[in-house]
């Protein structure tokens, strides 16, 4: 029985055992993208890179890693030089930034690397040994790497001085889908059989599987209307047409509460793709962020390939913004990730590359040279694409600073110098 079949019995069978046989949405996903053997990111079959089901910024090039680690190198300055300086990175992926920030620290800022304890965070199975058999080959020195793998139930409240950060992490966190029907917010949810005019069966594959059938009906909870109350957004107004369909990501804030229970003194980055608020529900966006990835081709069915691929949704930055003031973050800056990578230098590497190519000498006789100066300066401009990866969001807050410290500006969030 293949991965899409073992998930749709066990989807399945959750769904009879539930009062209603339906299930929320964000239930469905967290079982498709969690489930502890069959989810995709508990398998093996999480596949990120070029050739994968879909990239990340650490995979174009060391450069990203490198240049985050000039960002740490200054806030352990800014701290006033902690022993240790914590940098916990959440959802490591393959372990390729873990690696790069590392060495680089290694090489550039070795005094900080003394001071530093490097805590990765993940609990897909997969991922652990992914990263594990990557960061094991590296070597640095003769002592063995200041890391550790735990979760973040295991970090103690309040222990953390340093830096908390991810790179497309929340994204795929399970989310709650809504949709306006009859002038009132519906919420979506699965089951396997029809219960009405109002249901769609979305998948169609092969009678021998079992499909989903998307229902509609009240709320699950009460936090759905709260929260849009929350971010100042009106779903009931007349901006929004009749079938209006989105997301709502409580996972998020959740998760944003702990790690800010576990900060002491310090920072928080997260780095994905998303909005402000009311970037994310515009009216035009009627059909919601949520994507799917298999293979790397992208398209808008969930109910497809379940365990072997990707579901994702864009992040509300507004949402991380005001969850963060109730629980003590201060938001320090929010920019483009184009923008902060070339503040942190990003500029000076496009720009020398190209002083080497307006003076090639010997280089035109080198066709490969030139071919890797040329693909080297592609992949660099593809970290500040607007369009791409340089119009993810970085958003920044802090926690537990002193004034003085406050008013030191991070070098990420300055205007980035022109090349």
């Amino acid at each position: 029985m293949t991965t899409d079949q073992l998930l749709r019995n066990i989807i399945a069978n959750k769904i009879t055992t539930e009062p209603n046989q339906r299930i929320t949405f964000a239930d469905y996903m967290d079982l498709a993208l969690y489930h502890p053997e069959q989810g995709y990111y508990a398998t093996g079959a999480v596949n990120i890179g070029s050739e994968g089901d879909f990239f990340t910024s650490p995979h174009l090039s060391r450069d990203f890693g490198e240049l985050l680690a000039e960002q740490f190198a200054q806030m352990w300055d800014i701290l006033g030089h902690p022993m240790p300086f914590t940098l916990m990175e959440m959802g490591a992926g393959q372990g390729l930034l873990a690696a790069d920030v590392l060495y680089y620290l290694h090489r550039h800022y070795p005094d900080c690397f003394k001071a530093l304890e490097y805590i990765i965070i993940e609990k897909a199975a997969g991922l652990i040994y992914q990263q594990q058999q990557q960061l094991h080959r590296l070597k640095i020195g003769d002592k063995a790497l200041p890391l550790q793998w735990c979760s973040l139930e295991e970090i103690p409240e309040n222990s953390i001085t340093g830096c908390c950060f991810s790179n497309e992490l929340i994204d795929a966190f399970p989310v709650h889908q809504v949709v306006i029907e009859g002038g009132q917010i519906k919420e979506i949810y699965l089951t396997t059989a029809n219960t009405g005019t109002d249901s769609l069966a979305l998948d169609s594959q092969a009678s021998s599987k079992i499909n989903f059938i998307e229902v509609t009906d009240s709320l699950s909870t009460s936090r759905i209307t709260e929260y849009f109350e929350f971010i100042g957004i009106d779903l009931l107004s007349d901006a929004y047409p009749e079938g209006y369909r989105t997301e709502v990501n409580f996972a998020a804030l959740d998760w944003l509460n702990t790690v800010a229970n576990r900060l002491k003194r310090g920072f928080l980055l997260t780095i994905d793709y998303g909005y402000s608020a009311d970037r994310y529900y515009q009216p035009a966006r009627h059909q919601g962020t949520l994507q799917c990835y298999y293979q790397h081709q992208h398209h808008d069915n969930p109910y497809l390939y379940i365990g072997q691929q990707d579901i994702t949704a864009h992040v509300n930055f507004t949402a991380l913004e005001y969850q963060g003031e109730l629980c003590g973050l201060r938001k320090v800056g929010f920019t483009q990730q184009g923008l902060f990578l070339m503040a942190l230098g990003l500029g000076d590497r496009i720009g020398a590359l190209s002083a080497r190519d307006s003076d090639r000498g010997n280089a035109i006789a080198k066709g490969q040279d030139v071919m890797k100066l040329m693909q080297r300066r592609q992949i660099l401009h593809q970290l500040m694409d607007p369009m791409g990866l340089g119009g993810f969001g970085v958003l920044l807050q802090s926690k537990g600073l002193t004034q003085q410290e406050e008013q030191v500006s991070l070098k990420g969030l300055t205007v980035p110098p022109m090349f």
